[in-house]
This record gives C-alpha cells, structure tokens and sequence, in this order.
C-alpha cells in the first residue's frame, strides 16, 4: 500500500495554480476525544483547509506551546494511543479525500518501530510526516522507508537556520518545507514575525520544493499577509484553542469549520 505523498504535492500545485497558497490546518489525534478529533478534522477539511496535520500528543511536545500542550494533557489523559493515530488519518481521508500528515516527535515513532510506523501509515491513506526535532543527519532510516511507502518527509527550518544548512534540510525533504516563523513555539500572536518572509526567500534559493509557513498565524489578515510570500499558510493554536473555548464537542466542531472558512478567505486574500 502507498502512500499519499502525490496527492499532497498536487493538492499544494492545484493552490498555486489558482494563484493562492494552501491552508493547512493542525489538530492533535485525540482531541477532546478520538471521535471528536476525527470529526474536527473533517470539519477543517470542509470548512476550506486543503491540508491536515495530525498530531500524535507528546508528554514532552517541545515546539509547542501552552494552547496543544493543554490539548496534548487532555488526549493523552485520555488514553490516546498511536492507533488512533492512524484511525484518524484513515476516516479523515476516506471521508474527504484531502492529504492528511501526522506531525510528531521522533521518540514515539522509535519506540514504535520505523518500518511499522509507515507501513501503517501508508496504509491509512496519510501522505507524510512532519518531524520536528528529528535531525537531517540522523534521517537515513525513516526517509528509506517513508520513501518506500509513498510518504513525504517534512522537515522544519527556522530563522537560525544558516544558508548551508537550509540547503542540506531541502535537500533531504520532501513534500514541503515547514518554515518556523519565529524563534520559539506555536502559538497564536498579535504579528506574523518579520523574519518569515525572509526565511521563505532564503529557503525557496535552496528548493523547488514548496515552503509553507507556521507559527503564530490566526486569524484571516495573518493569513494573507503570509499568502503574500508563501505556498501555504500552516494554523494550529488557533483552531485547538477555539476547540478548548467551546462550550461541547459540537460546537467546537463547528467552531473549527468557521474558522477553517475565514482562514481560507484569507489565503484567497478576501479579507
């Protein structure tokens, strides 16, 4: 069984072709329950998103800020567990046909056994993973086998990241270049930091390969703003803490789904 990795290098293509950048939506696995997450994420979908980043919640999510930390507590209080990982990604695309990527951190997916993890992975339909703090050097054994099975291999670059470097993380990528806004963890803010545009400058000289920008966006005129110079525009914080501030599952469903629609009004630049 392969996986998706096509479908989502088209899916950001198709984006660029109507002249846009891809909306790209991150939910964690889990959250509030797994039934609901399935559901947000079909909402996200449905709302306008083009791409979902699932999260596999992490006891230790370094990148990550207080908002999907509270999230992570929740699902892993829960009993979340890698196979409804996998179960999210499976219904999320089966039911919408949208690319679906699981972001997690290296430990889980060493412990779990790297061929197993894609295998299972492709098999769900998902096209990829985005590795946060799994060094380019260290990569050999997941990008075989993630290559194998048909799925992208998504690595983060940052502000620091120097020109050299950059080229070395592009080079060993696939799918797209996940590319930190900031210096610190996700979270919504007030601004977009002025160093992402510069940082998608410097990593587009380095790649053909699409480079989509996260942390800190949250809302339609960031989006924009950002649509301005990148291929896709990659919201996290915004839509969990919109989950967490709903009074039930339902209406955080439907929550997501509204701000899935302005969000994608902002890439379109109709805001």
């Amino acid at each position: 069984m392969s996986g998706n990795v096509r479908l989502l290098s088209d899916t950001l293509a198709a984006a660029k072709e109507e002249g846009r950048s891809a909306l790209i939506a991150y939910l964690p696995a889990g959250f509030p329950t797994v039934d609901g997450g399935i559901e947000a994420v079909k909402a996200a979908i449905e709302g306008g998103a083009d791409v979902v980043e699932v999260g596999l919640p992490h006891s230790d999510p370094v990148l990550d800020g207080p908002v999907i930390q509270t999230a992570d507590d929740i699902a892993l209080r829960g009993g979340v567990r890698i196979a409804d990982v996998m179960r999210t990604v499976r219904e999320a695309h089966a039911a919408t046909g949208a690319p679906i990527l699981v972001m997690t951190y290296w430990n889980p997916i060493d412990r779990y056994g790297v061929e197993r993890f894609t295998a299972e992975l492709a098999e769900a339909g998902g096209a990829g993973c985005i590795l946060p703090d799994l060094p380019v050097q260290e990569s050999a054994l997941w990008r075989e086998h993630a290559e194998k099975h048909g799925l992208a291999t998504v690595f983060v670059v940052a502000p620091s990241s120097k020109d050299e470097r950059l080229a070395e993380i592009t080079a060993a990528g696939s799918g797209f270049v996940y590319a930190a806004s900031l210096m610190g963890v996700t979270g919504t803010r007030a601004s977009v930091s002025s160093q992402a545009e510069d940082l998608v400058r410097r990593t587009r000289a380095t790649t053909d390969t699409p480079v989509c920008v996260g942390l800190g966006v949250s809302n339609p005129a960031q989006a924009a703003e950002v649509a301005r110079f990148a291929d896709g525009v990659i919201v996290g914080s915004a839509f969990v803490k919109r989950m967490l501030d709903a009074p039930d599952g339902a209406a955080g469903v439907e929550a997501v789904r509204a701000l899935a629609g302005e969000l994608a009004k902002g890439v379109r630049g109709q805001v």
